[in-house]
């Protein structure tokens, strides 16, 4: 091998009209190839030195390659304009893409592959650094850089790497944790204007880079030479033709091959810069791309005509390989098999031709990253038929009247695909899709999660009932809604609810006679039954919410209230804390019955009458302890979880003050003395995490998680550790998703006790409001990135746990509050009172039949976006609250006779009375003006809680939607819904009350306003009914009469006496009448009438006093899912 190059023939291929510069060259470590990059932004394998064409592939962008790193295993590259960064094997086919996810996030460089390691270090434009591993294109490690850095190069020693960014700095980071070196001199200003090219050695750090000459860059005619051990600048090397390139050979350290942009070069030894070897390429054109092979054989010059140029050190009648060596084979395309020979005759079939068939993945199909997201073409919309059948031709153009239902949508077409809408019931027959709750692909530490993002409730033309719950949550374990104001609780509220002590506490409190109108604790007991009893049917917190906004008020923490007007700079992380201390301290008082509070805690000894205890849920979350102060002493910084939290107990402060010993002035410290054995059974924590900085502690570090399941805490006795230690294990979480694109909301990471009971694998689940899903216990203690930040913390004294005392609190409810009468009214009306109080031998027992009605009143309107195409979208529906409560004696001598009839007092303004569908006039709720019988909300609530946990059988038309506004969950088996009895599935259409009272009873209802006695009446009456033809066989047969007779009248009952309709009376004998259902017994409030249907000279039927009827046809279709007799449409109050 002789010791001078000399050039051999250029390889030139080019398919493209104008010829593409090369911008980018690689010599292949293994194989006896020759990587290029073109213009057009494709990577092209040219094979030996005669330049055998090989595979040809984009890389991404529109634009030029910018660079190209062959390995071992693949072929790393990315482009000028490119989102990304990917792999390819030496056939062409992907193996991964990294892309950076933020919009105009670009990589502006990557590092050469250290020989020791698989990862390489990554510039983009945001900017930052990244570590990339290049077997699977997963992020390592992230850090922000201080510039975009245009050069990286990792140093032959690998103890540190380079960095050259756009200003013309050189800095040596740490390839560690990818920051800058931390040394006094780990930067240094080379070049004025800009770096161009980097290269180094054992110890030595070549550049080149641009100066300013007349105020414009320059190529610097300077090779500068640095000490890698202290960046201290050396004799450069000089170059007068301007350095445009330079390059290592790999197999001599210090020697440069240094070439121009009108194709010199220089071949210097940086030790010995007197041996010089120069070499002139016959190019035309400028040098875009230069390339040394592995053993110095060859070296490659791309230009801007698309031509590649060849030194070569080999004799000329030798031909060695690009790597030197015979490598791994060159991975050629699969030769076709030949088509097999056909003659033609005119008889041959067509289908001898045959068609492709694949059964392994086509080069073509590139990996996701690839796809424009921009690009969308659909297909044209089909011509509505209603169109062409009126359509008329002039000539050669037709034309036709635009039908009114298409009106408003001309000239738009679809310029993306249409988005999957929200999930609803009454679509379910004519979609059966089975997404999964999580997507399948891998997350980058960016990406958040689908179980964390914000979800939000969808509504239909049928109301939120419509909305398809029970897909965001498979568990038995409830999830809370989103659609009333202050639900930015819910996640707090699930983690009280799991945890068992608070939970207990709850429970126990709602059995007491609270005292206070406004009570949280009570609210919170209510809530924890209802998601006990509903076993993973969603609720709603709704008298929760409404409280903690009218105790805001009261107490002047105005913000403490979600008004439901989220912008981007509302952080709902301080919001819930600040919500938390608030609840905690009210929770204490609510629950204090100072002096009779019972101990919880074990070892506690005997109460002490000059000591009573103090509240319960001061005893489970309250620190007994006291202050210390001593002189300060440098303490020790812990970065750990469980030393940062250990320091907030004993809660360290430093103060002057004067020392009373040496009356000097010095610093004194302050802090807690808290014994390991007064430590609370519950620790509630803050994390007060608002700033990046204290958030870097959070996250996760070498694949090491901050927070730890289990916590080893000990504390002090007068200035000195305890020994004694106790382990605490974190229950729940409720962290902040911070998304880029959308506000932020919150969610809970609970432990369920229930999912331990029952020994499943992972107990842990995320509440993220109605989506529930179950998480690994590494997921729930991992903080990857920015986007969760932690708020709230709950810890459970391991060795206390089971020990805690709660048999002197009370665990039922007194049933005699079905017995006495609750009324506020100060001016109640005596001939207005229409119920009876149970006596005690009529307290409920399970089973007992009940027959319940309820009336609503607005709180607040439904707010509503209307669009330019004349559709409309419900952002919060109407909220409506229990306004009357009427309750009946479904069995006994008394059947039929109420035994609640309560209106309900509020306190908050009422936007709509809904007089023509509740029967609430003005007044009828103010306990200073109503003349019925008053009674406030909780008490009415413990009334129906008491009849649900008795055990009774409710009675009613809709009482879904009834249950779900009052807010309390019943169990199904414990419902008879006259609205289901009377159900034909294939005719989909549910029959109002009032109808089937006029059609099966014979009785007018609802003829000025509503009652909810007389509803409640009817309903019972409906279900004996039912029981009477069920017993005869009947029911099917008379139920398909009612349908059809139904039909005549549109499902309504006739229009009064006199009155013209088009509706036929139905012939004598052509419905089998209705068994009459007489109830209440001689003496009773109620009476029953089932005479016949009076029918006019006309044969029309005649009603005597039946008003036009409301017109509820509009409201609802023939796929209403469970209508409420047709009500509620909306929920604006209109209903049966």
């Amino acid at each position: 091998m002789s010791t001078t190059y000399h050039q051999l023939p250029s390889l030139t291929y080019q398919r493209d009209v104008l010829p593409q510069p090369i911008t980018a060259l690689s010599f292949d470590p293994v194989s006896d190839i020759l990587w290029s990059g073109t213009n057009s932004g494709h990577i092209c394998a040219n094979y030996t030195p005669q330049g055998l064409r090989g595979v040809h592939y984009p890389v991404g962008g529109r634009y030029a390659v910018k660079k190209i790193l062959a390995t071992d295993t693949n072929v790393l590259a990315c482009g000028v304009t490119s989102e990304g960064l990917g792999a390819w094997g030496k056939g062409g086919v992907n193996n991964w893409y990294f892309k950076c996810f933020r919009p105009g996030n670009q990589i502006a460089t990557f590092s050469n592959k250290p020989q020791n390691s698989s990862a390489i270090v990554v510039s983009t434009a945001a900017p930052e650094l990244l570590l990339l591993n290049i077997q699977t294109g997963a992020v390592v490690r992230r850090t922000p850089a201080p510039s975009i850095l245009t050069h990286l190069h990792y140093t032959a020693s690998q103890s540190y790497f380079v960095s050259g960014d756009a200003d013309g700095w050189i800095r040596l980071h740490d390839p560690r944790d990818l920051t800058s070196r931390s040394t006094t001199s780990n930067s240094v200003k080379a070049h004025i204007s800009g770096i161009q090219g980097i290269e180094t050695s054992s110890t030595l750090l070549f550049t080149i880079g641009l100066g300013v000459r007349q105020g414009r860059p320059f190529p610097d005619p300077l090779v500068k030479i640095y000490d890698l051990r202290n960046l201290k600048a050396l004799p450069p090397i000089p170059f007068s033709a301007g350095p445009a390139f330079i390059t290592r050979f790999p197999n001599r350290g210090t020697t440069l091959a240094i070439t121009s942009s009108q194709g010199l070069v220089q071949v210097v030894d940086a030790t010995n810069p007197a041996t010089n070897e120069f070499y002139q390429l016959d190019t035309p054109s400028y040098v875009s791309s230069v390339a040394i092979s592995p053993t110095a054989a060859y070296m490659a010059f791309g230009d801007s005509d698309g031509v590649i140029h060849l030194l070569s050190a080999a004799d000329e009648e030798a031909m060695l390989p690009f790597n030197g060596f015979d490598g791994k084979p060159i991975e050629w395309p699969d030769t076709p098999e030949p088509l097999p020979e056909i003659e033609w005759t005119d008889s041959t079939p067509l289908n001898l031709v045959g068609m492709p068939y694949y059964d392994t993945l086509l080069l073509s199909s590139w990996s996701k990253a690839f796809v424009p997201r921009s690009l969308y073409f659909p297909p044209p919309a089909k011509i509505p038929q209603q169109v062409l059948s009126t359509m008329k031709m002039n000539d050669s153009i037709a034309y036709a009247t635009l039908p009114k239902e298409l009106r408003g949508r001309r000239n738009v077409v679809p310029s993306a695909p249409k988005k999957t809408g929200g999930r609803f019931r009454s679509g379910k027959s004519r979609h059966h899709d089975s997404e999964p709750i999580t997507p399948t692909s891998e997350y980058t530490p960016d990406t958040i999660p689908k179980c964390y993002r914000k979800v939000e409730i969808e509504y239909s033309k049928f109301g939120v009932e419509d909305f398809d719950f029970g897909f965001y949550n498979r568990t038995s374990y409830s999830g809370l809604e989103t659609h009333i104001l202050n639900s930015y609780t819910n996640p707090l509220v699930q983690v009280m609810h799991y945890t068992a002590p608070i939970r207990r506490l709850a429970k126990s409190h709602i059995t007491i006679d609270c005292p206070h109108e406004h009570c949280l604790l009570c609210e919170l007991g209510f809530v924890a039954r209802m998601l006990e009893d509903a076993h993973g049917i969603n609720c709603q917190a709704s008298n929760f919410c409404k409280t903690v906004g009218v105790l805001a008020q009261m107490h002047n923490a105005i913000e403490l209230i979600d008004y439901g007007r989220e912008t981007p700079d509302l952080t709902y992380s301080h919001m819930i804390q600040m919500f938390h201390r608030f609840l905690v301290d009210r929770l204490s008082t609510e629950g204090n019955s100072f002096p009779h509070n019972p101990t919880l805690l074990p070892d506690a000894g005997p109460p002490d009458p000059h000591s009573p205890a103090p509240a319960p849920i001061t005893q489970l979350l309250g620190i007994d302890a006291k202050n210390i102060i001593q002189p300060t002493n440098d303490p020790s910084h812990e970065t750990d979880f469980a030393s940062i939290l250990r320091n907030s107990l004993l809660r360290r402060t430093t103060h002057k003050a004067t020392c009373q010993t040496c009356k000097h002035f010095a610093t004194f410290e302050s802090r807690r003395s808290i014994r390991t054995r007064d430590l609370p059974p519950i620790l509630a924590v803050n994390a007060a995490v608002h700033n990046e900085d204290t958030h870097k502690f959070w996250r996760d570090h070498r694949r090491q998680t901050f927070l730890k399941p289990r916590v080893e805490l000990r504390g002090q006795i007068e200035g000195m550790d305890d020994p004694e230690t106790v382990v605490y294990e974190l229950r729940a979480m409720v962290v902040q998703v911070v998304a880029k694109d959308s506000n932020s909301h919150l969610v809970a990471l609970v432990k369920v006790p229930e999912a331990e009971q029952s020994q499943e694998s992972e107990p842990w689940y995320i509440f993220n409001d109605f989506l529930v899903q179950n998480l690994n216990e590494e997921e729930v203690l991992s903080f990857p990135s920015d986007w969760k930040v932690p708020a709230i913390l709950y810890f459970e004294r391991i060795d206390i746990r089971q020990r805690l005392d709660f048999s002197q609190l009370p665990d039922k409810m007194d049933p005699t509050i079905l017995c006495r009468d609750t009324n506020i009214a100060i001016n109640r009306d005596p001939r207005l009172i229409k119920h009876e109080p149970l006596r005690f031998e009529e307290l409920p027992k399970p089973g007992t039949l009940i027959a319940i009605d309820a009336e609503f009143v607005s709180m607040q309107q439904e707010e509503t976006e209307y669009r330019s195409d004349g559709t409309k979208k419900v952002i919060r529906p109407a909220r409506l609250s229990l306004a009357r409560v009427s309750v009946l004696r479904g069995d006994g001598p008394k059947e039929g006779v109420p035994f609640i009839d309560d209106h309900i007092h509020t306190s908050e303004i009422i936007v709509d009375y809904l007089t023509e569908f509740s029967g609430i006039k003005f007044g009828d709720l103010d306990p200073s003006l109503s003349r019925y019988t008053l009674t406030p909300l909780k008490v009415v609530y413990k009334k129906l809680r008491l009849l649900v946990d008795s055990g009774c059988t409710f009675i009613g038309h809709g009482l879904s939607k009834d249950f779900r506004i009052i807010n309390i969950f019943v169990p199904p088996e414990q419902v008879i819904d006259t609205v289901d009895l009377y159900y034909l599935e294939n005719r989909q259409r549910r029959l109002s009350l009032r109808f089937l009272t006029w059609f099966v009873l014979k009785e007018n209802i609802q003829t000025d306003t509503h009652d909810s006695i007389e509803d409640a009446l009817s309903a019972l009456k409906l279900y004996k009914v039912y029981l009477q033809l069920e017993a005869e066989s009947t029911f099917d047969k008379k139920l398909e009469e009612l349908y059809r007779e139904g039909r005549q009248y549109n499902f309504k009952p006739p229009l009064p006496a006199g009155t013209q309709t088009s509706s036929p009376a139905p012939a004598s004998g052509t419905a089998s009448p209705m068994p009459s259902v007489p109830l209440g017994a001689p003496g009773s409030l109620v009476g029953v009438d089932a005479s016949s249907v009076p029918i006019g000279p006309d044969g029309l039927y005649v009603r005597r006093v039946l008003p036009l009827p409301f017109p509820i046809q509009p409201f609802y279709g023939p796929q209403w899912p469970n209508n409420r007799h047709g009500g509620y449409p909306n929920q604006n109050g209109g209903r049966r």
